[in-house]
């Protein structure tokens, strides 16, 4: 009976933090092989153009993650159609699950399995993600120069798209939960004191509309008096958090209190061999170009890994 196959290195997950750690492993000969997951590709899929990737003044989202597949494949990157389902760190070498039953062997690990955004799950939301719904206002908000803001949410996040987006237009509308922001105290004071800036309190989104190829207006409830009403807008940006694709790995590498994987020295993670990069450890950047960047520091201490290990 032939001894089990196993891997030099798996990566899990197929955005820019993956396939930019694949590019780097393949071109480095350690055979790396992607899981894509369910989602292949990442949340750029889900986006229109993309206009600060070094190099492309404009690319469309899913051409650019189709370049990055292409360009890992061209140096021998291998590709399976799987979901991760279930790990196993506590022993060497590494075992992981797939949703088929499989169960892989790998000296390594590289974990980019991204964040999933929080989304209000109201009426429209689905139609017109990336059709003037979207979470990041430092990507997309140079394309609503003089429009109609909508911001949803209260928090950090949603201050600084506020006043990134006074860059562009003085027609910003923060609608907020609660009666009160939940942002710290110097990041509400940049807000609350911009006269531009229209904040509706207690109120929640229950629909967005549009045309059929763009957002026109949302519906909006007030929490407290229960009244429904609508207002114009081109764009609505998400800033009510994000949570870090992590759930497999609880219990098998230590997470932080928002449950991103915590990092060690740059790319390592509590258990010697799995590295991480991208969003899944990152709740502070956030971009396709940080999370590419980490995805080629996970690969380089990856190889030295393997270096060490295998003789």
């Amino acid at each position: 009976m032939s001894a089990p196959q196993i891997f030099n290195t798996l990566i899990i997950g197929s955005g820019p933090a993956g396939l930019t750690a694949a590019i780097y492993a393949s071109r480095a000969f350690l055979k790396p092989i992607v899981i894509e997951g369910k989602n292949p590709g990442g949340q750029l899929m889900g986006t229109t153009a993309v206009e600060n990737w070094p190099g492309e003044k404009s690319i469309f989202g899913p051409q650019l993650m189709m370049n990055m597949k292409e360009h890992a494949q061209h140096f021998g990157t291998q590709f399976l159609s799987r979901e991760i389902v279930r790990v196993d760190f506590s022993k060497h070498p590494f075992s992981v699950f797939t949703h088929k039953d499989e169960e892989l062997l790998t000296h390594s690990v590289i974990i980019a399995t991204g964040a999933s955004p929080n989304r209000l799950g109201c009426s429209g939301e689905d139609d017109y993600w990336g059709k003037g719904v979207t979470t990041c206002a430092v990507c997309d908000g140079a394309f609503y120069p003089g429009k109609k803001v909508v911001i949803v949410g209260g928090g950090d996040t949603a201050m600084e798209d506020a006043s990134f987006m006074t860059k562009y237009t003085n027609d910003i509308t923060i609608v907020h939960i609660l009666d009160k922001f939940t942002a710290s105290p110097a990041m509400q004071e940049r807000i609350l004191s911009n006269p531009t800036i229209k904040i509706i309190y207690s109120s929640t989104v229950t629909a967005i509309k549009g045309n059929g190829s763009h957002v026109t207006n949302i519906e909006i409830s007030n929490q407290v008096t229960g009244q429904t009403y609508s207002i114009d807008t081109d764009v609505v940006f998400l800033a009510i958090g994000q949570k870090p694709n992590t759930g497999i790995f609880k219990g098998q590498l230590e997470l932080d209190k928002m449950g991103y994987i915590s990092l060690n020295n740059t790319t390592h993670t509590s258990v010697e061999g799995v590295f991480v990069a991208g969003d899944v450890a990152d709740y502070r950047y956030k971009q396709a170009i940080t999370s590419a960047g980490s995805g080629c520091m996970a690969a380089l201490d990856t190889q030295r890994y393997l270096e060490k290990i295998i003789k």
